[in-house]
């Protein structure tokens, strides 16, 4: 189904003609695009049961891209006990799973609720997406599950994806043989940053983390003093969320991290900076970035999420130490 879309979407490109000083020979570059946190239980899992396609206002951003990526912050079963904790998501796997594989190639699942009815509903979920064909990075069935990177190699550029968590319950770790997430473990990540280089040979290596305060507006001490640790260790760009809240975007040594995307598809907050969310999209080639930019994403009372016209967000271009703050094209 993303195919289709993305074909429908490339039809409509092809009539656009090059910008001024693009040339048809240039390097080959990759368009990803990152979305914040995706829930589907509550509210959401309510509106997908009645019909509602939650994403539908976003679907050319999602299908126009080589490669898109959700964090999904909740686990996909119809198994498992209930942890005690105060909050706890599971989607339903008839409706949830057709409807992401309509938009997303990949979920993050390096989070704090994919644990949140067991490791048996972890492992259900792993075996559904597998299934499905849905891939999924920062979790699995153990601990090398876990920390083995997405890797994809779209127009030729080999790009490695990792995910970590670091909010607690620090229970929902994976282990040797216990289904689990990836826990953030600064010596962990560093090596899995440069494994993915000798190893598993990236050109490209971006970790995506689930970190931070909720609803702070600034990223901690924590937040930038590790994302500057994981650019040191070959990381191209950082990208986090988790803090249900938009946190800004600085360069470091000329790479991009970006704190947080916020919310994508999300209840129970007021309205305020906890319903917006930016989709983050990334023009790459084998070298890094290219370029960047972000579309805001307002929910409503549903946490349903839909364009804010005139909103603006931040973009950039390699080479230039500015951020912009503009609103979509």
């Amino acid at each position: 189904m993303k195919t289709l879309l993305r074909c429908l979407v490339g039809l409509v490109a092809l009539a656009v003609p090059l910008h001024a000083g693009e040339q048809e020979t240039a390097a080959p570059t990759a368009r990803l695009v990152f979305a914040g946190d995706i829930m589907l239980d509550d509210t959401p899992g309510k509106e997908v049961a009645k019909g509602v396609d939650p994403f539908a206002d976003f679907v050319q951003t999602l299908t126009d891209a080589d490669f898109t990526i959700g964090n999904l912050e909740c686990v996909i079963a119809s198994g498992g006990q209930r942890v005690e904790k105060p909050y706890n998501f599971r989607a339903d796997p008839r409706l949830t799973i057709p409807l992401l594989l309509r938009y997303f190639d990949a979920v993050s699942v390096a989070n704090n609720h994919s644990g949140d009815f067991g490791p048996e509903a972890l492992v259900e979920q792993c075996e559904l997406l597998e299934k499905a064909r849905l891939r999924y990075f920062g979790g699995g069935r153990n601990l090398a599950d876990a920390h083995r990177p997405l890797v994809i190699e779209p127009h030729g550029i080999r790009i490695a994806i990792l995910g970590y968590n670091e909010f607690k319950p620090r229970s929902f770790e994976a282990g040797p043989t216990r289904a689990g997430v990836a826990w953030s473990v600064d010596e962990q990540v560093v090596a899995d940053i440069k494994l993915a280089r000798t190893q598993y040979n990236a050109d490209l290596v971006i970790p995506l983390m689930h970190w931070g305060y909720e609803e702070e507006p600034e990223p901690n001490d924590r937040q930038r003093q590790f994302s500057r640790a994981m650019i040191d260790a070959g990381a191209d760009a950082v990208v986090g969320g988790h803090p249900h809240i938009t946190q800004g975007a600085e360069y470091y040594r000329g790479h991009l991290i970006v704190y947080s995307l916020g919310n994508f598809v999300f209840d129970g907050f007021d309205d305020g900076p906890c319903r917006i969310g930016w989709l983050l999209r990334l023009t790459l080639n084998k070298q890094g970035l290219v370029a960047w930019d972000t579309r805001v994403a307002r929910a409503d009372d549903r946490g349903i999420p839909h364009p804010l016209p005139g909103a603006k967000s931040p973009r950039g271009r390699a080479g230039d130490p500015t951020i912009e703050m503009r609103a979509a094209d």
